[in-house]
């Protein structure tokens, strides 16, 4: 494995990131660009020529279902067993600090 990256370059990126890392950070992030950046070479290596760009791995068309509707329920079945109720609506909690 051919040193891609090394620990000075890590730390200037860091420093222009405002990062402080440790020593410790240093190594394991320069181990670890190292290694990204290793899979990105292996990925530049492969002979792509006779491969068509694709957006997706599989041949899909419309993947989408019908949309059958299903069981209905009576709005006073589902108002009967709701949790909270206000005025025949469901009551849910107040978010974002609304009053």
């Amino acid at each position: 494995m051919v040193q891609r990256i090394s620990r000075e370059e890590v730390a200037h990126v860091a420093r222009l990131a405002q990062l402080a890392l440790s020593e410790d950070e240093l190594d394991a992030f320069t181990s670890q660009l190292a290694a990204v950046l290793d899979h990105a070479a292996d990925l530049e290596a492969l002979n792509v020529d006779d491969v068509e760009p694709s957006t997706h791995p599989f041949p899909l068309k419309n993947v989408l279902r019908i949309d059958d509707p299903g069981e209905v329920f009576a709005i006073e079945e589902v108002i009967e067993v709701a949790p909270e109720v206000e005025e025949g609506q469901f009551r849910v909690p107040r978010i974002l600090g609304e009053s």
